[in-house]
């Protein structure tokens, strides 16, 4: 067991936490990596209705008995969900933490405590941990420029901004983006972060619902093959490098406007080509880490591989400094 404060802060075996990614994280995600020792993510941006999502955290509790949190973003892209209604139900049905990013209010923290779950939210810079940190979080996610979804604008690395969060704020620091192994892991713990988040490496797991094709594409991807689309709009996301997204990139250059480009970039888009493996429909967000993904095994063998090999390695560098 690796204990820190995040694992006695949530319940959790492990200090191992699946990103709630919209389209992707589904009750069986959820339940499988609450199950193998580590915290599943709901995405709410996943359901249209409170009693959609009331439904699918039932069938979560069917399938685990073990802590699991929801995703609640409050970026743009949800405006027309109603997320205080959503945070609201998830807390009635027992959801034991929030993971929020985007524009958090004080508000939306003491929501979250008096539901007497814990809230971890996620940032792409340091100043954001510590306004996270005064508005009352209790842990931050910090993530780089390599991460899947919405990476920082100014592009600095995941191991660049681990330390600067962890000596900016007094609360936990969880590591995403460019983590997929158990090297990461330790190399994550080693600079001061007390766990981590992983999307992409979980998307690429039987339990995923995504379609075969783009779990197998992610597989025959090189670290090289994903692309950053929608700069030119200030909202930034890492992908699959596609004819699609090399398409957005194109029309971006040539100055193309939302309106244009949303044929392209829609969610309905990046949900069926999720659902259909038709990688020529829309955009298909992942991290650079899909160039170290070899396989598709299931969840509890990508945690399991993280802890023992985590324990290898500890073990080696231990070997190392008793010889020195």
């Amino acid at each position: 067991m690796l204990k820190t404060r995040i694992t006695e802060m949530l319940g959790i075996e492990y200090p191992i936490i699946c990103g709630g990614m919209q389209y992707v994280s589904n009750a069986e995600l959820v339940a499988a990596v609450s199950n193998a020792g580590g915290m599943g993510m709901l995405a709410v941006g996943n359901f249209g209705s409170k009693e959609e999502l009331r439904d699918e955290i039932r069938k979560i509790k069917t399938l685990t008995d073990k802590p699991f949190g929801v995703n609640v973003t409050f970026m743009p892209v949800l405006e027309f969900v109603d997320r205080e209604g959503m945070m609201d139900t998830a807390i009635e049905e027992g959801a034991s933490a929030f993971e929020t990013s985007g524009r958090i209010s004080e508000e939306h923290v003491q929501r979250i405590k008096k539901g007497n779950a814990k809230h971890i939210h996620k940032v792409a810079r340091v100043r954001d941990a510590r306004t996270a940190e005064r508005l009352g979080a209790d842990a931050v996610v910090i993530v780089g420029y390599e991460c899947g979804g919405i990476p920082p604008m100014d592009e600095i690395t995941t191991f660049i901004q681990v330390p600067l969060v962890v000596g900016a704020v007094n609360i936990p620091v969880i590591a995403g983006g460019g983590i997929g192994d158990a090297r990461g892991f330790v190399a994550a713990l080693a600079l001061g972060a007390e766990g981590v988040l992983m999307g992409t490496r979980f998307m690429a797991t039987r339990e995923s619902l995504i379609h075969s094709n783009a779990k197998e594409a992610m597989v025959n991807a090189k670290e090289t093959d994903t692309i950053c689309v929608m700069r030119s709009l200030g909202i930034m996301e890492r992908t699959l490098k596609t004819e699609v997204s090399q398409k957005v990139v194109e029309m971006e250059k040539k100055g193309a406007t939302l309106e244009e480009l949303i044929p392209l970039i829609i969610g309905k888009k990046v949900q069926e080509a999720f659902e259909t493996g038709d990688l020529h429909t829309g955009i298909l967000p992942c991290g650079q880490i899909t160039g170290l993904i070899n396989e598709v095994p299931t969840v509890k063998e990508v945690i399991d591989d993280m802890v023992s090999g985590a324990e290898d390695i500890l073990n080696r560098l231990t070997r190392m400094i008793r010889a020195g």
